[in-house]
């Protein structure tokens, strides 16, 4: 099974690596005065900012417009030399949080005919959240035309022996630099031997090793999507697109075919999962917790808590009989009623600090969500299938993943500047 792979993995050769690297665009959607300062700080300096439209500014500026502008970057930076690419490699990363715990990763490239996100699916790299297909057509077209991809996917393994980074033996220094806006501090190796990485995963898809786990070995899950779930979503969807017009021998090789991602151990004590909490905007919150404990009344009980927050009163809510999985789709049935009743919109807020004072402003409500443990996600997922959208986060925004590496996803490969 070679579903994980090493890459051609293209890295900036620029003077300022910390405005280069930008956290992934679909973080701090509610705080434009985040992007604002990253704007700043980038000023007209090569970064990955320009080869992104931050979600915080969509409705603001012109979509079609920013796209054609980030196309014209992506062809700009490989003819003028600001990439230079590593070939057959894998990287290993080390990543220093806001906290100051260290997480390690593996950036590789993932084979797509080795994913599929429909429900009741098999294949060895799961959606760990429902794919919301609507989401999907926007950004297939954006890869169409994508001479590039810059990954924010991360994906787990359930490693508990951590044999997969025990074989990585580094090689050459690629990168060391502080990330912006809190971000932390990140260190990349080229890595030695992309034997031994390979075979310690494989060693995952063993028959012991998965009854040891799961109780079972068939159709086995050896990886489970963390973030950009939707984003290699898309990317498998253009791939399907993109088969069909290519003969044999193109879609053995082509690079649409695979998609950049870093692998991180599910185990690391560096991984914590915090809920995704949910705000409702411009509402009327007057009837909020009237509403709530009448659309919950009959789960109340001993169990996991919700509390419900605007400006004048907080509650808690404890509800019995109901999986995280159920509680969390029922909390977004609720906030969809309340909205189509007294108006509004609902975003999905990382952090308690947050969302809190996004609900305590004076046409705002929300619910902090209980916290996942993330010994439920793998077993979760292999015995009942992904949980609904928006159920969790990786730690807090500033440890999201930054954009950093890349990878040519056109089938027109230059041979300048590559590294053996």
């Amino acid at each position: 099974m070679d579903v994980f792979r090493p890459a051609e993995i293209l890295l900036p050769t620029v003077e300022d690596m910390t405005a280069w690297s930008v956290v992934a665009c679909d973080q701090f959607t509610s705080e434009p005065e985040y992007w604002q300062e990253v704007r700043k700080r980038v000023g007209d300096k090569p970064s990955t900012l320009n080869m992104i439209l931050p979600e915080a500014e969509l409705g603001v500026k012109d979509a079609d417009a920013e796209s054609d502008r980030i196309y014209t970057v992506m062809r700009q930076y490989l003819d003028s030399g600001v990439f230079a690419e590593f070939s057959d490699s894998f990287i290993f990363l080390e990543r220093t949080l806001s906290d100051e715990t260290v997480r390690h990763g593996i950036i590789g490239m993932f084979d797509l005919e080795e994913y599929d996100w429909a429900e009741g699916s098999s294949s060895p790299i799961r959606a760990t959240e429902h794919t919301v297909e609507d989401r999907l057509p926007p950004r297939v077209r954006v890869r169409e035309k994508a001479l590039v991809e810059m990954p924010h996917i991360m994906v787990f393994i359930d490693d508990p022996e951590n044999h997969v980074f025990s074989a990585v033996k580094k090689g050459k220094l690629l990168y060391d630099f502080e990330l912006m806006q809190n971000g932390g501090y990140i260190r990349g190796w080229q890595i030695s031997d992309n034997a031994a990485i390979k075979e310690a995963v494989s060693k995952l898809s063993e028959k012991n090793e998965l009854i040891n786990k799961y109780g079972s070995y068939k159709d086995p899950i050896i990886f489970a999507m963390g973030d950009g779930n939707h984003s290699i979503a898309a990317a498998k969807q253009y791939w399907e697109e993109l088969k069909p017009k290519l003969s044999e021998a193109e879609k053995e090789k082509h690079p649409a075919r695979f998609a950049l991602a870093e692998v991180v151990n599910i185990h690391s004590p560096s991984i914590t999962f915090e809920p995704i909490h949910k705000v409702l905007f411009d509402t009327e919150p007057e009837n909020f917790f009237a509403e709530a404990n009448r659309f919950f009344a009959k789960h109340v009980g001993k169990g996991r808590q919700i509390t419900l927050v605007t400006r004048d009163k907080t509650e808690t809510i404890e509800l019995s009989d109901m999986t995280l999985g159920e509680l969390i789709g029922s909390c977004e049935s609720f906030c969809k009623g309340y909205i189509e009743r007294y108006g509004g919109r609902i975003d999905y807020i990382h952090g308690d600090e947050e969302c809190i004072g996004m609900a305590g402003k004076e046409h705002d409500a929300g619910i902090l969500m209980p916290k996942m443990e993330k010994s439920e996600l793998f077993t979760s997922v292999y015995k009942s299938g992904p949980f609904p959208k928006k159920s969790f986060s990786i730690g807090h925004g500033p440890d999201k993943r930054y954009y950093l590496e890349c990878r040519r996803i056109s089938s027109c490969h230059d041979t300048d500047n590559v590294i053996k």
